[in-house]
């Protein structure tokens, strides 16, 4: 595995993060590693759009969707 080293880390922000990281029963490295590996897996709005567009795909018209709308008032 590789190390990370962060540098310049302003004195309030790794205060907040070892409070945290305490709060939530972890150290500090743990605490960490858990908020990367978290943000590794999740996707990036462009990865979301283009899992969207590939799974959400309709061959359905505009004038398809009028006409099913028409039938659906006409049927009341």
């Amino acid at each position: 595995m590789t190390a990370i080293t962060i540098r310049e880390v302003p004195d309030p922000i790794l205060e907040t993060l070892k409070l945290k990281a305490a709060k939530a029963g972890k150290s500090l490295q743990a605490y960490l590693l858990d908020l990367v590996t978290r943000e590794a897996a999740t996707p990036t709005l462009a990865e979301m759009m283009a899992r969207l567009d590939r799974e959400t795909r309709a061959d359905v018209s505009t004038s398809d969707i009028l006409a099913a709308i028409d039938d659906g008032r006409e049927r009341r």
